[in-house]
């Protein structure tokens, strides 16, 4: 079987190679942008039939030279939500989609693509209804755009389309992601420097590290991923717990993890094990200080599978993190 997979050498897709190659999949056409080189280290870890830079994959679709599939896992996107560049996210989250989109549906090959929880914004409801959703910067807006596209062509689809709306990811092999890792990626090395973990102050009502969020563990997206590449459903589809945790929760569970020891929470921030900083002033305006994931389409879908809680996917990660760098520094 045959698999394209954009964005294969950043965090979510090449996360879906490795799962692949375990399956004993290894004919997967990997599709991604190497001028951050760095990212090769994740293709590195990958067993992969071909390559290509993104910008000569989408001329070969665009002049009917391109590879044909049996499946497009479209996981490539700039998912920085505070670029200020809005012609370039456009430009590769919602054109580069729009034009594999319509190839996909003209080569009848099933299309999975990356959508967000950033589509909902300011909302607390996050049930996929357009009524529900109004983006708070560039980023979401581009994923909303192009989710309107297939809303619009879910009547007269000639081979299934399902996108995926990603909430808090984190997980291995991230490290590429800078600012945009996660919080639990960026408090390990923090702690393994400092000895010390830092949230951002209360914000919007919320006390000191109690903003909560739908954080979900990577592992557990890619089997959602995997579940709507072989049923050949289509759709938009929240892809998160379905519970929203508190940063807090993440903190701790960092601590925990990496000291051995079992303290509350209040115990960690008398002993200066978690320390709370000025939340900034360039997300103002712009930051979901609460998000969690209804869940009902995607059971309805089929897709009935589990999820960790924060501190179980925390707890892995850190696990992970101190095998690949004891020294909590990135090579």
């Amino acid at each position: 079987m045959s698999i394209l997979v954009t964005g294969a050498a950043g965090f979510i897709g090449c996360n879906c190679v490795l799962h692949l190659n375990r399956e004993g999949i290894n004919d997967v056409i990997a599709v991604d942008n190497l001028t951050k080189a760095q990212k090769f280290q994740n293709l590195a870890k990958c067993r992969i039939s071909d390559y290509f830079d993104k910008n000569d994959f989408i001329a070969r679709v665009r002049n009917g030279s391109a590879p044909i599939p049996e499946a497009l896992i479209h996981m490539g996107a700039c998912s920085d939500t505070m670029e200020t560049d809005g012609r370039y996210i456009m430009e590769n989250n919602y054109r580069y989609t729009l034009d594999l989109f319509a190839w996909a549906q003209k080569q009848r090959i099933p299309f999975v693509y990356a959508s967000s929880a950033a589509t909902y914004g300011a909302s607390t409801v996050f049930v996929e209804d357009v009524n529900n959703e109004g983006p708070l910067n560039c980023y979401g807006y581009s994923k909303y755009l192009f989710d309107q596209v297939l809303r619009s062509r879910m009547a007269t689809l000639s081979a299934p389309a399902a996108g995926m709306r990603f909430f808090n990811v984190y997980g291995p092999h991230e490290q590429h992601k800078g600012r945009m890792a996660s919080v639990a990626f960026h408090q390990y090395f923090q702690f393994k420097k400092e000895g010390k973990v830092k949230l951002f102050e209360g914000c919007l009502g919320y006390g000191n590290g109690c903003q909560m969020r739908d954080f979900v563990y990577v592992e557990d997206v890619v089997n959602c991923i995997m579940h709507f590449v072989k049923s050949g459903v289509s759709g938009i589809y929240n892809c998160g717990t379905g519970r929203a945790q508190p940063f807090n929760d993440i903190a701790l569970t960092v601590v925990n993890t990496l000291t051995g020891q079992d303290l509350t929470l209040a115990a960690a921030v008398e002993k200066g094990l978690i320390e709370y900083i000025p939340f900034p002033e360039a997300l103002v305006g712009k930051y979901q200080a609460y998000t969690q994931a209804d869940l009902t389409q995607l059971r309805n879908a089929g897709c009935d599978v589990p999820f960790r809680t924060v501190q179980q996917g925390t707890a892995d990660y850190m696990r992970y993190l101190m095998g690949a760098y004891p020294d909590g520094v990135l090579a």
